[in-house]
């Protein structure tokens, strides 16, 4: 994933700007963006505060984690289906 030239504060300090009655082209226009990225971060991070985007950052974290977790069960627990198979079928 493409790192942001923002941190998650800039990007709630931005859009607090936004909201706040600057026009969206004029501000996407000056911080250099387009306006597809303004409303992706505004479907993202709407509403925020940057309290709010440590816990978010953990929750991502912990997500992550526990999808490696499920794909390694998950491998393993095929593995021992076809081992009791294997088992069985010659037993």
């Amino acid at each position: 994933m493409k790192k942001s030239r923002f941190s998650e504060s800039q990007i709630i300090s931005i859009l607090k700007e936004g909201d706040s009655g600057m026009k969206i082209e004029e501000l996407c226009r000056k911080l250099g963006i387009s306006n597809a990225t303004y409303y992706n971060w505004k479907s993202k991070y709407g509403g925020m505060e940057a309290s709010d985007i440590k816990r978010l950052r953990e929750l991502e974290e912990e997500n992550s984690r526990l999808k490696k977790m499920f794909a390694e069960l998950s491998l393993e627990n095929e593995a021992m289906k076809e081992l009791f198979k294997k088992r069985v079928g010659n037993g």
